[in-house]
């Protein structure tokens, strides 16, 4: 029998070394991988800008209606119409703040849609409503290859420290370190392949063929969701994507083409 403050150490454990989004959680995931990583900083420079923003502009907003209202001043300036100078600091004051924020806007864009010559490729379907995989990389002994498919573990096969309705019997395997291209579609209708903490976020469209690259700099095991609706069991169709060590890759590969 496990006692309570046991399974409140497991929980703690489970939530620390694993990727998964927390009860009333506001931040961000921990990011594992670069792109992501750009992504956050590129929030966090843009909250900034908005934090300033909103204080000027609440300020000057207050400070005319306390100033410049009709008990302290009646009578207005029949001739003041407008103000050159002033016209021209709100005009072009916030086309420079646009800048500083659309440079590094597209650098990131760009940077998180470029492919680099991808060590390897996994294609993804989307289905109503689970995931499949293939590793066109690698064949089984049958010359055929790798592929299998990942449903959520029903919550009576959960065992102690695994996530309701997050958790899948087949995870995605991806070795650190390395540029993985993913090629996704949809079997039926749109889906949307999703894990915060690598940064993706596709739709999985049938008759197209849309791609990502990543690059997961650490260990350890993310979990996404389907983020496009796509019928009665759309919060159902979990992802969890598994980060190893290259010769432990090989290893599941090994087992994987048996």
């Amino acid at each position: 029998m496990i006692n309570l403050a046991s399974f409140t150490n497991l929980i703690a454990y489970a939530t620390i070394y694993n990727d998964a989004a927390q009860p009333w959680q506001l931040g961000f995931q921990d990011s594992a991988a670069p792109g992501y990583t750009g992504i956050v900083t590129l929030h966090n420079t843009i909250g900034f800008y908005l934090i300033v923003i909103s204080i000027t502009v609440f300020w000057a907003l207050f400070s005319i209606i306390y100033y410049f209202n009709s008990s302290k001043n009646p009578i207005s300036h029949k001739y003041l119409t407008h103000g050159t100078v002033l016209e021209l600091i709100w005009t072009i004051t916030p086309a420079f703040i646009l800048i500083a924020i659309a440079f590094p806007s597209f650098r990131l864009l760009y940077l998180m849609d470029e492919v680099i010559s991808p060590t390897l490729t996994i294609k993804i379907v989307g289905h109503q409503w689970y995931w499949s995989y293939e590793y066109s990389d690698f064949i089984t002994e049958t010359g055929e290859s790798i592929d299998f498919d990942s449903y959520m573990l029903p919550e009576s096969d959960l065992e102690l420290g695994q996530f309701r309705l997050l958790d899948v019997d087949n995870k995605l395997i991806v070795p650190v370190d390395c540029h993985i291209r993913l090629i996704i579609t949809g079997a039926d209708v749109i889906h949307s392949f999703a894990v915060p903490s690598l940064g993706l976020k596709l739709d999985a469209c049938p008759g197209r063929l849309n791609q990502v690259s990543f690059l997961a700099d650490r260990t350890g095991t993310f979990y996404g969701q389907c983020s496009e609706i796509c019928g009665i069991y759309h919060g159902f169709m979990p992802i969890v994507v598994e980060a190893v060590s290259s010769p432990d890759f090989l290893v599941w590969v090994d087992s994987a083409s048996q």
